[in-house]
């Protein structure tokens, strides 16, 4: 590897890089004190939808601790909210929406909104992508080194916040239709699909140099409606992406997708795919062709945890994966009571080789 590319960009792009690259899902959020001032100001589709705010809050983890990637400061969410459903961010519950059960509520929803309402992303992306290329160095991470990752989620995922109007544990509403009313599903999803990536692609014309797609409950599916509904989903924004901007490295991230994460690794044609908690990397790693980067997947309690036993499991991740490309991350976010000493204990841990 040269000394000007980047490190994450290089291992997505399929370079076995040694130490692996290091960024953490949640890396800019609730366990860092500069975070939560900033919260006190604004609600957060105001943060998100504020280019100064979500700048700050961007890059907040990356002039604290140097991580090799930037992840774009947003919500799944602000794709349903950008095609006209209501949404609103309630304490202690969660994202609160207008459910969308009905083709009459469907065709409520605009996608030819959706560039209008997100051009305050854009315009973060843009400035972002200025400051990681600019000759100044964020914190700790060297000029010129640190990836912009843009992201959406992935139509399952947003469907069940969509139909239910509400999280959920289980989304059973949201499973409920697609096997009651599978032509009404198959719509949505099928909207959701060209919408995200649209979406996606518009945050690569403004600066993001790899996307991630988070499928935070595609677990709850049995294989069948997996395949239809996370695999075929996946695969034609992949494909679009790839015909639209050839070279820009998209990540898929099936959580809780058990045996069925193979699959999807090997029919979606993603570059990456992270790995939640749960799987063992290395033998994920041995059902995978030798192409795919695998991304992950420490638990988010043993950073919360701390110590040398953190430190010993970080090793373990990382160095069973040497030799192939390999992104060093959590199997999901940073829990928000993580001291965020422990943070800069594992992005230290990891570089020390």
């Amino acid at each position: 590897m040269t000394e000007t590319r980047k490190p994450l960009l290089a291992t997505l792009l399929g370079e076995a890089t040694w130490p692996p690259p290091v960024w953490l899902m949640r890396q800019a959020g609730r366990f860092l004190p500069e975070f939560r001032a900033l919260r006190e100001k604004a609600d957060f589709i105001t943060r998100c939808m504020t280019p100064d705010m979500a700048v700050d809050i961007t890059l907040q983890p990356i002039r604290r601790f140097g991580m090799d990637g930037a992840i774009l400061f947003s919500d799944i969410l602000i794709l349903p909210w950008a095609m006209g459903q209501s949404l609103e961010f309630v304490p202690g519950r969660g994202p609160v929406l207008g459910a969308v059960r009905s083709q009459a509520d469907l065709d409520q929803l605009d996608p030819g909104r959706v560039a209008q309402a997100v051009e305050p992303v854009m315009q973060t992306l843009r400035r972002l992508r200025a400051i990681v290329d600019g000759p100044e160095a964020i914190g700790p991470a060297r000029p010129g080194q640190v990836t912009l990752i843009g992201f959406a989620g992935a139509p399952f995922t947003v469907a069940c916040y969509m139909v239910e109007g509400h999280g959920s544990r289980e989304f059973e509403e949201t499973r409920r239709l697609a096997y009651t009313d599978p032509a009404f599903f198959d719509r949505l999803i099928d909207l959701l699909t060209t919408s995200t990536a649209d979406m996606l692609c518009a945050q690569i014309e403004a600066g993001a140099e790899a996307v991630m797609l988070f499928d935070s409950w595609s677990g709850l599916l049995p294989p069948s409606q997996f395949r239809k509904h996370v695999i075929e989903p996946a695969k034609r924004i992949t494909a679009i992406i790839n015909a639209r901007h050839p070279g820009v490295p998209v990540i898929g991230f099936p959580r809780l997708a058990g045996l069925m994460a193979v699959e999807y690794g090997r029919e979606t044609g993603v570059n990456a795919m992270a790995l939640d908690t749960g799987a063992d990397m290395k033998a994920v790693a041995d059902k995978v062709p030798g192409t795919l980067v695998l991304q992950g997947n420490l638990d988010p309690i043993r950073v919360l945890a701390g110590g040398e036993g953190m430190r010993a499991e970080a090793r373990a991740i990382r160095d069973a994966m040497k030799g192939r490309p390999h992104v060093f991350n959590l199997g999901h976010g940073v829990i928000p009571t993580t001291p965020p000493e422990h943070v800069g204990d594992l992005i230290k841990t990891i570089r020390e080789v």
